[in-house]
């Protein structure tokens, strides 16, 4: 009995604040959700933007070609061509690939700060339990 009489049942946590802190994981998870959404949105029109550019330019290139007399200068505007297009492809990846980044680092930054608001509640309620 003596062994039962020191035994102390844990604390009841307090479950408002518990269920405070899962709507806010809650609210935290949707806003990340939400942002990545607007990111991958966002990534999409860029593309779209892209290749309607892409279109028109390779359009104004097939003219130009048409245009051209002689075999040299077509050789030399299909080199010209054919750089200017690799350079805005590498540029337009940076860009797509520099959207995606922020997107996500954001998406993240949302998730990261809820964690540390929630390992802060953590030690509050501990501290109340035990103190």
């Amino acid at each position: 009995m003596k062994v039962l009489g020191e035994f102390r049942m844990p604390a009841m946590p307090d479950m408002e604040a518990l269920a405070a802190a899962q709507r806010k994981n809650i609210e935290a998870l949707s806003t990340a959700n939400r942002v990545a959404l607007e990111g991958a949105q966002a990534v999409a029109r860029r593309h779209m933007e892209i290749m309607q550019s892409s279109v028109a330019e390779m359009t104004e290139a097939m003219k130009a070609f048409a245009t051209a007399d002689a075999p040299q200068d077509k050789a030399t505007k299909q080199a010209e061509l054919a750089k200017a297009t690799y350079e805005k492809a590498v540029a337009n990846l940076q860009e797509i690939a520099d959207l995606i980044q922020k997107s996500n680092s954001e998406a993240l930054s949302v998730l990261n700060k809820r964690f540390a608001e929630a390992m802060d509640e953590v030690k509050g309620l501990m501290a109340k339990a035990g103190g």
